[in-house]
């Protein structure tokens, strides 16, 4: 794997604190996490990044080093757009790129919204968004993630996680990766993050307002590039899977398809890399 030395900073925004990294030298680039991932959730698709890119990667609000200043106040996906704008400013001295993956990529759909010209281009990898979907779909959605909740609540983490990994097709005993990936193990932190993730960033998915027509309409205003993407192997009833394909009709194009499934980027960090190079002119 590639060395590369990363930045590690603070940035105080209203209701809390942000920590993130810097990595590399170019066009910035902001990785946006899926689930509980924070800023490490990566490490190993930085490097192989970080030779094109000026890499930016964060702990969302509330999640490991990202300090909430009111951690009884819900977070909305609202805060999670302006703390990406407030972010991007920090760093970038104009329209960035942005790749963000499930709950990563609902938060540059928002950030599209909500403050048009941040982004140059934003890959919004099977997004976490159930407005995206008819009204049937939206249903679903919103009922397999209030699913999860309820065995969180009643179960803890050892009834949510089979849960998840139904619900998004992932077979942990079978899945493939590529080799020599950093251990992730089932720290202390990451499991207070899964918590803060299902127990309250699930409902600021579930209770978000943003339609679709109001992102196409934002995207097409302000020259925003939007590349819907899906796993080559996410199962096609899997809702974010479907979600990228609904973005991708929207917008009147076709999902671009990445290695592996929902989690791809961190399964097959080399070959995501090399994707995103592909679509970036990296």
């Amino acid at each position: 794997m590639p060395t590369t030395t990363a930045t590690l900073r603070t940035l105080s925004v209203p209701g809390a604190t942000l920590h993130y990294q810097t990595e590399g030298r170019g066009p910035v680039l902001l990785l946006s996490q899926s689930g509980e991932g924070d800023a490490d959730r990566t490490v190993d698709l930085v490097p192989h990044l970080a030779d094109t890119f000026t890499v930016v990667t964060y702990d969302r609000r509330g999640l490991s080093r990202s300090t909430l200043h009111d951690p009884a106040r819900p977070v909305t996906m609202a805060d999670h757009a302006d703390d990406v704008a407030r972010l991007l400013a920090e760093v970038a001295d104009g329209p960035a790129l942005m790749a963000g993956f499930s709950m990563g990529g609902a938060i540059g759909l928002q950030a599209v919204v909500r403050h048009p010209g941040v982004l140059s281009t934003l890959i919004a990898h099977e997004p976490v968004m159930p407005n995206l979907l008819d009204e049937a779909g939206r249903a679903e959605h919103v009922a397999e993630l209030t699913a999860i909740q309820d065995a969180f609540t009643s179960g803890g983490l050892a009834e949510a996680f089979p849960a998840i990994a139904r619900h998004l097709g992932i077979d942990p005993a079978h899945d493939t990766t590529e080799k020599g990936l950093t251990p992730q193990p089932l720290t202390p932190r990451r499991k207070a993050n899964f918590a803060y993730f299902i127990g309250t960033e699930f409902t600021a998915v579930t209770t978000d307002a943003l339609h679709p027509e109001q992102l196409v309409r934002a995207a097409a205003r302000a020259g925003t590039r939007i590349v819907p993407a899906a796993g080559r192997t996410t199962r096609p009833t899997v809702h974010t899977y479907r979600c990228a394909l609904a973005l991708a009709a929207q917008l009147d194009t076709e999902a671009v398809r990445f290695p592996g499934g929902h989690n791809g980027n961190t399964a097959f960090p080399r070959a995501t890399a090399q994707v995103l190079k592909e679509l970036l002119g990296g």
